[in-house]
């Protein structure tokens, strides 16, 4: 039996239920991050392609939850509800009116897992451009100012 006395109950009808870690849930979309076993950003969500580490994490936990930030186009959303749908992941579309959070996608369970690292890496550009090309560039440039004077 709980001890709620009325001015527990007045403080819950005024500003409603007591929620615990009410800033992480609005950055992890509902959830809590001890929860969350793989996260991408709105940026990664917007890329053209699915990210493998993604489709990947759907693969290994057939039994956690996707979230998708509701304030992203739907065309972006659409790839990752794909493949939930591929690989039997239930999914939610979580829109916050109030917070727009950075977090575009997350797969996550309704337990604590506490992966240490959930965040993946954004993608490195394809081609021949790497910082080396572009270290060799800017010193070709420099090269070329002093050797003109």
């Amino acid at each position: 039996m709980s001890n709620k006395n009325i001015d527990d109950y007045l403080q819950e009808g005024i500003y409603g239920q007591k929620e615990i870690k009410p800033e992480e849930r609005k950055k992890f979309l509902g959830t809590l991050r001890e929860r969350v076993v793989l996260a991408l950003t709105q940026a990664q969500v917007m890329e053209k392609s699915i990210y493998p580490e993604a489709e990947q994490a759907m693969k290994d936990n057939p039994q956690a939850h996707m979230l998708i930030n509701g304030n992203l186009d739907f065309s972006h959303q659409s790839k990752y509800i794909q493949a939930a749908n591929k690989h039997g992941i239930k999914y939610t579309i979580v829109t916050n009116g109030d917070h727009n959070s950075e977090i575009g996608m997350l797969i996550a369970y309704d337990h604590a897992v506490d992966k240490p690292e959930i965040f993946v890496s954004k993608k490195e550009l394809a081609g021949t451009f790497s910082k080396k090309t572009a270290r060799k560039g800017l010193f070709q440039k420099i090269k070329n100012a002093f050797s003109k004077s």
